[in-house]
């Protein structure tokens, strides 16, 4: 049964340290697993034509399947994730994530029939699960809070560069093709026999170098307290904010750890009366994420934008402007979060991404093709990654109570790659029922109905320690 939570003595307010070189390095050193997210994530977006061609792919099925089946590994590492990160605590996990992310880059890349690929795809997935669940996890527990969501959005910040450095990968490694080339003279060309795979062996460096920043980094000082491990936390604090930041924020802890002594963190109580709505309203959020349809910009751009009449070296370039303006608007995001708040963001990348799916659709209908539809697309990806997509990560970090905080973040985690692979595995088909015109409106259907679920259900935490987070989250239910 959970316990009534006592509020700390020492609020957010009352404890600003200024960041410090050392907080900055650790975070970024976690946020390399964000890096690795977002290349391992997006590559295969520029690489599929020429795998599809490799393997011989050709029924919507066995497409869809190749394009999705690194989620059923996402989801089985978040969902380890959280057992892991409280059994064996968050940087161990870390560096697991970082191993296999190095072996399944590699050994996709040089796949040679396509149940290889499918498995080190599969492998390659379970470490964007890891790593997906525990960066964002990590950062958030080191953080103060008055910089709490700056120092979360990094993670996404580091995604998106991750995302950008596939998307240009991609671009270099490429060798142009001549547009209207035979089907046989394709299959014998560098792209569809070599090229795609230096681009998914391209990650293995950052993965080793993500490898080797783990075994620097310290333990979640709120992992340590609650295995009693006081001095250990006091040091890594101290590190963090000063020695009086370090009193302040271990007797915080201490406080929200002895109201909830009696209560165990197990799966089972993540379903009582008092967490259940939260894990609900997490969950909720992770799943609108993706539903929001922004990831098909990534992960089927090609189509998009051979469907709006781009040519074959033009879809590569185009997708190089999308993770720019990804990449800028991340920047911007990491800046006002903490000023804006959380829920004005999310309400306005609902509606902001919602408009721009539900104006490419009407673009479609009227046959308006080339630039109106590029514009449109890069208007949609602002939208989100100036909200949803670092909004989204810092508020499924923070509003979990802490006892139940690992396996919480597991459940979000999960239901967001559940819902990418429904997304991902169902867009060829969606495509082929409805057309560009049907799929784009009906995503901009779901982001309106986000943004009343944002409305009615998500708390802001702005400027809240977590201490203080939970203990409104609890009493409010």
């Amino acid at each position: 049964m959970v316990g009534a939570t006592a509020h700390p003595s020492t609020s957010a307010s009352m404890a600003k340290p200024q960041p410090t070189v050392y907080l900055w390095a650790i975070t970024l050193a976690a946020a390399m697993g964000g890096l690795l997210f977002g290349y391992d994530w997006v590559v295969i977006g520029g690489a599929r034509q020429f795998y599809e061609a490799y393997f011989h792919l050709t029924s919507e099925e066995m497409i869809g399947w190749a394009n999705s089946c690194a989620l059923v590994g996402c989801f089985a590492g978040s969902f380890v994730a959280g057992y892991a990160g409280e059994r064996f605590g968050r940087r161990r996990v870390l560096i697991a994530s970082a191993i296999l992310f190095a072996v399944s880059s590699g050994l996709t890349g040089w796949s040679y029939s396509f149940a290889t690929f499918i498995c080190w795809r599969i492998v390659g997935g379970t470490a964007i699960g890891l790593s997906s669940n525990i960066s964002p996890l990590y950062i958030a527990e080191i953080s103060p809070a008055t910089i709490r969501g700056r120092l979360v959005s990094l993670n996404q910040f580091a995604i998106v560069v991750g995302i950008l450095l596939a998307q240009i990968a991609n671009w270099k490694i490429a060798r142009p093709i001549p547009d209207h080339i035979s089907q046989a003279l394709f299959l014998q060309t560098w792209n569809v026999q070599y090229g795609w795979r230096w681009m998914f062996c391209a990650v293995v460096v950052p993965a080793l170098l993500f490898t080797m920043m783990s075994l620097f980094i310290p333990e979640s000082p709120r992992w340590l307290l609650a295995r009693g491990r006081s001095d250990a936390a006091y040091k890594v604090l101290s590190r963090v904010g000063g020695p009086s930041y370090a009193i302040r924020e271990v007797t915080n802890i201490k406080v929200t750890l002895q109201a909830e002594e009696n209560a165990q963190a197990s799966w089972r109580e993540l379903w009582l009366p008092g967490v259940r709505k939260i894990v609900l309203i997490g969950a909720g959020l992770a799943v609108l994420q993706q539903w929001t349809g922004i990831n098909i910009l990534f992960n089927y751009a090609a189509e998009v934008y051979r469907s709006a009449g781009y040519g074959e070296n033009d879809i590569l370039l185009n997708i190089v402007i999308t993770g720019a303006i990804n990449l800028i608007f991340t920047v911007i995001a990491m800046l006002i979060v903490d000023r804006v708040g959380r829920r004005p963001m999310m309400l306005l990348g609902c509606v902001g991404v919602g408009l721009s799916h539900l104006l490419s659709g009407y673009a479609y209908r009227a046959g308006l093709h080339g630039s109106a539809v590029l514009v449109l697309t890069l208007s949609a990806i602002a939208c989100y990654a100036l909200t949803l997509a670092p909004v989204t990560w810092v508020l499924i970090s923070e509003i979990f109570p802490n006892h139940v905080r690992s396996r919480a973040v597991s459940v979000a985690v999960s239901a967001l790659w559940v819902a990418s692979f429904a997304l991902t595995y169902t867009f060829p088909l969606i495509n082929r029922v409805l057309g560009s015109s049907g799929t784009f409106l009906g995503y901009g259907t779901i982001c309106m109905l986000g943004a009343a679920f944002v409305f009615v259900y998500v708390p802001e935490t702005k400027g809240k320690t977590l201490e203080e987070i939970e203990a409104k989250v609890l009493t409010s239910n």
